[in-house]
């Protein structure tokens, strides 16, 4: 087995064109689809379906890809441990920290922390709404990551590190007094909302909360990028809800008087530091597992 094969297999499943593959592997055309021909007569079956919108996997297809990806990232962990034998560590390990939680707070730490402890690793970090991370630990694109939830989900394995409670953040204009005690969900009753979209769990927390108390929850805007929802809240667009890291960071960007207060009934996710059940993680993974855990449990305090 060519070890290239699986690479320009990946490009070509990660770009969803064999076009676009051939320009970004600087290959011609036809050469890769030698090689996909090559690989799919290697396992025997057909891989990867094409039409006028790209390729798409088969089931096959998913297997191989997922598989691919963990030969790759231990023929890179091999080459790595072989360069820094009897040095410090070294590899790429690649984290995943769901948006619009505390763990999207800890990129610069983990990043600074490690460059610190183990310069020899090379850190991927991944913050996106769009993609399940999950799914990307099952076939191999991550090691580890910060998601919301206790699962259970065939292939992952499930660590509750984190309960992050929900407040919320509205411009005084709302008349919302500033107040240690916690703000009823019934006086956010038609408030304008900016939130997630539907899919995420930030937002499915709060639909369940509002549907369970029977209050009207007024969303006038899905909004995916923390610092655009931190300036329209700062102007006084809507108001939102945030785990308590993100709620902090809006008000500590803000230039405007933003109330910040826990809301009742309390709304909380479960943070769990998630990785494969299925393969363990290189030496550079579990150093960088350490200081995220160690980094998050700081945020207990």
């Amino acid at each position: 087995m060519d070890i290239r094969r699986l690479k320009s297999f990946i490009v070509i499943v990660d770009s969803g064109s064999i076009t676009r593959a051939a320009d970004i592997l600087h290959l011609a055309q036809p050469a890769l689809s030698q090689q996909l021909a090559a690989l799919e007569e290697h396992f025997g079956q057909k891989l990867l379906i094409r039409s006028q919108q790209g390729v798409s996997m088969t089931d096959a297809g998913h297997a191989v890809y997922r598989h691919a990806q963990i030969i790759l990232r231990q023929m890179e962990q091999a080459q790595a441990d072989a360069a820094a034998a009897g040095n410090s560590l070294a590899g790429r390990v690649s984290v995943g920290l769901v948006p619009f939680s505390s763990a999207a707070t800890l990129s610069v730490d983990l990043l600074a922390e490690t460059r610190k402890r183990h310069p020899g690793i090379l850190l991927h970090l991944t913050e996106s709404v769009g993609q399940t991370y999950s799914q990307m630990i099952m076939n191999g694109r991550l090691e580890m990551a910060l998601i919301h939830g206790i699962g259970p989900i065939k292939g992952v394995r499930f660590e509750p590190i984190l309960s992050e409670e929900f407040y919320l953040v509205a411009h005084r204009n709302f008349a919302i007094e500033a107040d240690s005690k916690p703000v009823p969900l019934g006086a956010l009753d038609g408030m304008p909302m900016l939130l997630p979209p539907a899919y995420n769990f930030v937002r499915r927390a709060i639909d369940t909360a509002f549907t369970r108390s029977r209050i009207n929850l007024k969303v006038v805007a899905e909004v995916e990028i923390v610092r655009t929802l931190a300036r329209a809240v700062g102007n006084g667009l809507g108001a939102t809800i945030m785990p308590k890291a993100i709620a902090d960071r809006i008000v500590s960007e803000s230039s405007e008087p933003l109330v910040c207060r826990v809301v009742s009934p309390r709304i909380e996710e479960t943070l769990s530091l998630c990785t494969s059940d299925q393969n363990s993680l290189s030496e550079p993974a579990f150093a960088v597992r350490d200081i995220l855990v160690e980094l998050t449990e700081r945020l207990k305090l």
